[in-house]
């Protein structure tokens, strides 16, 4: 599966936009991403195991809200991260 990492988060990814991931749920796929980019699991999902509120993921352009969602091979993967300031 193809995963679209949001520029705030390039810094784990050595600046890559796009990077293969496996796993058949958000969870698993998130786990599989930490393992090779340490500290990026921890951006999106805090403490508690919750999605962080200014994180949204998207598979195949749907909305996930749920680390349970189960994500096939074929699927893609969007991490969207809300940007604020003003």
């Amino acid at each position: 599966m193809q995963v679209v990492i949001p520029s705030q988060l390039h810094d784990y990814t050595g600046g890559r936009s796009r990077v293969p991931a496996a796993g058949d749920s958000l969870a698993t796929v998130l786990d599989d991403l930490d393992r090779r980019f340490p500290g990026l699991r921890f951006r999106v999902v805090d403490e508690q195991g919750a999605i962080r509120p200014h994180i949204r993921f998207y598979v195949n352009r749907a909305a996930a809200t749920s680390l349970a969602q189960p994500i096939a091979p074929d699927d893609e993967l969007l991490i969207v991260g809300a940007l604020s300031g003003g």
